[in-house]
């Protein structure tokens, strides 16, 4: 007797198979295929008939001779165990599903199949041809008037500005998810068909929805493919009616939804994973499931299987095409996974640092009680985690059944199970590598890299550490360090004073400069106590930082200290920054105070070019040497500064300049609490060009320079550090200490008997040049 639920379909009209296969569906929901042999037992089989009058209502079905033992056979050992034949003590079989990676789990069933017929036999109209012509032709006409005229800038802009409008974009983009069921539901009823439940679940970790259409295939290949495609149809529909709310409320953000549903109808139309368009392909072929057909395609594909039955099951065109589909699909699949593992690191490093971002953001709009801005926050924070999730589980699933499945292959076969478990250990260890933290491993992509193929691979195939320092890669060189200082490890790496040419190439040959191709000359090499930083771009594609800070102790008669950005790009699709940072401290009374600061972003021949020079100063005048404490915390204060140098081309450019900020209020904060610091007296004026003097003592106590670009001083001595991540020669590090041997002579520990002076702190100037084409 067959189990309960069984139903059968039948064979499915214009099969790709030679034989074309019945199929039957379970009672748990289950789909299979079954020979014409296997089919005619179990419509026979009906609980009331024996075995020998089920072989002869059998045999006369399928015109050949079935014996009473061959009925018996095939339901104990096929039937039985396929689970759609009750047990011999009338019990129902314990049946075990199928469960490939690409399938729904979770499912939740919204409508039973009763309901789902119900509501969308009205939508079963829709389908009608007049109805279908005129609604595709309005949706192309409206997708060409958004995307190529009217555009999407404004509708992004005020869906981000106003919280409520992006939620209620949010909401409608799931609706119409919703809707995208109903159009199969509806076009399988159009074809003669009858839909089932309809429900959501989860795809891999992502949210979906789902209609049972499998009464679909008792329909031709015209109605299947019209049960395909009705989602996408009910997409369009939906488009249709965004434009008309547009039209009557003229809110832009409203648009998005448009956008949203082209789409979801080119993801649907991926014919890789289990989409419409996968499905398109299987009923247009008539062979139901793809996926089942992978591994006899390929062993099919190889000579001395072209005459194995199994690779005659198809018709020639059918298996034509599903060979197509095999060998574009399979090696996409698998290169898929390799740069999901590859590129996890960034992945999850970017989620992290945006996460960081959101939550920072949902904790002040909390705060200030915007609850739909910290709504959106969250849904924000869940659509970054589950990429993450999702390439954790794939990558999960994807192992166990590798494992699971090659143990059951060496059963019993030694030798092949012990090279199984070195490959797999070879892929362990080559996991773990790429994996391992690691410098830039798991930093977060930025916005101006590139994300192409060789980027992907570039780590993995990055050769070893050259023996001498090359420009934008790791290598060896000597560093000045200061006696006594603790050494850097590579956990706990330190800027240092790298005695090589200032561009980095440290080879024994002369190696000549790239020749220059910019319409001036090269700026000249900053002076005594001068601070320069210069990214020079020249190539395709690339990245360029350059990075030069100074803490500078002036205590001469003359301080006229230069800090200077240049960058310069003449190259396509590359990006060039330059960053300089300095800081003066003047000790006593300098006569003459003419910092300069200059920033200067150049783009010669540039094509998408984001070209960027940002040069900060700051000049302090104290009455003296700083005190041990306040050395110490500016020393404390300076390493921080020099790991931010380091790392500073994971800092996304808009903040650059804000993180400079708060560095020179923190040195400011500990100036100004040192003995040395003389707070400015009731006399002290402010002039427009940054200067400050006092009343009748006349002197000057010199702040920054006039403002757009200057600043400087002339140093004693100067601590300076200067690193170019991705472009140039080693990093630099020291630690800043007062000055011992001032040049002037004179000690700087005396300084406080002497007459005092009043004395500022400039707010520091800072020159910025941004240059993009």
């Amino acid at each position: 007797m067959r189990a309960d639920g069984v139903q059968l379909l039948g064979s499915v009209p214009g099969s790709g198979y030679r034989v074309a296969p019945a199929l039957v569906r379970r009672g748990d929901g289950q789909t299979i295929q079954l020979t014409p042999l296997l089919y005619a037992v179990l419509e026979q089989v009906d609980g009331r008939r024996t075995a020998a009058e089920v072989a002869e209502a059998v045999g006369a079905a399928i015109g050949r001779q079935v014996s009473e033992g061959d009925v018996e056979t095939l339901c104990d050992s096929k039937l039985r165990t396929l689970g759609v034949l009750k047990k011999a003590d009338g019990s129902d079989p314990e049946v075990r599903r199928s469960n490939p990676l690409l399938a729904l789990r979770f499912k939740y069933v919204v409508s039973d199949p009763e309901v789902t017929r119900r509501i969308t036999a009205p939508f079963a109209l829709l389908f009608a041809p007049v109805v279908v012509v005129v609604v595709m032709a309005a949706f192309f006409a409206v997708c060409g008037w958004v995307l190529l005229h009217k555009g999407l800038a404004s509708a992004t802009h005020q869906a981000f500005d106003r919280p409520g409008l992006l939620l209620t974009v949010f909401a409608l983009t799931v609706v119409s998810a919703g809707f995208h069921e109903f159009g199969h539901a509806a076009g399988a009823r159009y074809a003669g068909s009858t839909p089932g439940a309809m429900g959501t679940g989860l795809y891999l970790v992502w949210p979906a929805f789902y209609t049972d259409v499998t009464d679909s295939y008792r329909l031709g290949r015209a109605g299947r493919v019209r049960t395909d495609l009705g989602g996408l149809y009910f997409n369009a529909i939906v488009a249709v009616a965004m434009f008309g709310v547009w039209w009557g409320t003229g809110w832009d953000a409203i648009l998005l939804i448009i956008a949203t549903q082209v789409l979801q109808m080119v993801r649907q139309l991926a014919p890789l994973v289990r989409f419409d368009g996968y499905h398109v392909l299987a009923d247009l072929t008539g062979v139901p499931d793809l996926y089942h057909r992978i591994k006899p395609t390929l062993v099919g594909l190889l000579p001395r299987h072209w005459n194995d039955p199994e690779a005659k099951v198809l018709k020639p065109w059918a298996r034509a095409v599903v060979s197509a589909w095999v060998v574009v699909v399979v090696p996409l699949l698998l290169f898929s996974l390799v740069m999901m593992v590859l590129s996890f690191p960034r992945v999850a490093g970017t989620a992290w640092a945006s996460v960081g971002r959101q939550w920072a953001r949902l904790e002040t709009q909390f705060g200030d009680g915007d609850m739909l801005a910290v709504f959106v926050r969250i849904l924000s924070i869940v659509a970054i985690a589950l990429p993450v999730l999702g390439v954790m589980f794939i990558v999960t699933r994807v192992g166990r059944q590798v494992v699971t499945g090659t143990w059951r292959a060496t059963e019993d076969r030694p030798v092949r199970r012990a090279l199984a478990g070195l490959l797999a250990l070879a892929i362990v260890a080559g996991l773990a590598w790429s994996w391992w933290p690691q410098p830039g491993t798991y930093r977060p992509i930025q916005a101006y890299e590139r994300g192409t193929l060789a980027d992907g691979v570039s780590r993995t195939l990055r050769s070893g550490v050259p023996a001498t320092l090359q420009e934008g890669r790791q290598g060896a060189g000597r560093a000045v360090w200061p006696q006594g200082a603790a050494l850097p490890t590579a956990d706990a790496p330190e800027l240092a004073v790298v005695m090589v040419p200032r561009g980095g190439q440290a080879q024994a040959d002369d190696t000549a400069q790239p020749t220059w191709v910019f319409p001036f000359n090269r700026p000249l090499p900053p002076g005594d106590g001068g601070n320069q930083a210069m990214a020079v771009n020249t190539t395709d594609g690339s990245t360029v930082y350059d990075v030069a800070f100074a803490l500078v102790w002036a205590d001469g008669d003359t301080v006229a200290n230069t800090n200077e950005a240049y960058a310069l790009a003449s190259c396509t699709g590359c990006q060039t920054v330059a960053v300089a940072f300095q800081v003066v401290l003047i000790l006593g009374n300098a006569s003459v105070v003419v910092p300069e600061n200059v920033a200067a972003a150049v783009n010669y021949s540039c094509v998408q070019c984001v070209t960027q020079a940002l040069a900060t100063q700051l000049v302090v005048t104290l009455s003296g040497p700083l005190s041990a404490q306040s050395t110490a915390d500016l020393a404390a204060l300076w390493k921080e500064i020099a790991a931010f140098g380091a790392s500073i081309q994971d800092v996304p450019l808009s903040e650059l300049q804000q993180r400079l900020t708060d560095f020179e209020r923190q040195i400011l904060a500990i100036v100004q609490q040192d003995p040395a610091w003389i707070p400015p007296s009731a006399g002290t004026q402010h002039t427009p060009g940054g200067t400050s003097t006092t009343g009748p003592a006349g002197t000057a106590s010199p702040t920054t320079g006039a403002t757009g670009s200057s600043t400087a001083g002339t140093p004693s001595s100067t601590l300076s550090s200067s690193s170019a991540p991705g472009s140039s020669s080693s990093p630099d590090s020291s630690t800043p200490t007062s000055p011992t041997s001032p040049s002037s002579g004179t000690d700087p520990t005396a300084s406080s008997t002497q007459p005092t002076q009043t004395s500022t702190a400039a707010p520091a100037d800072v020159a910025q040049a941004t240059a993009t084409s």
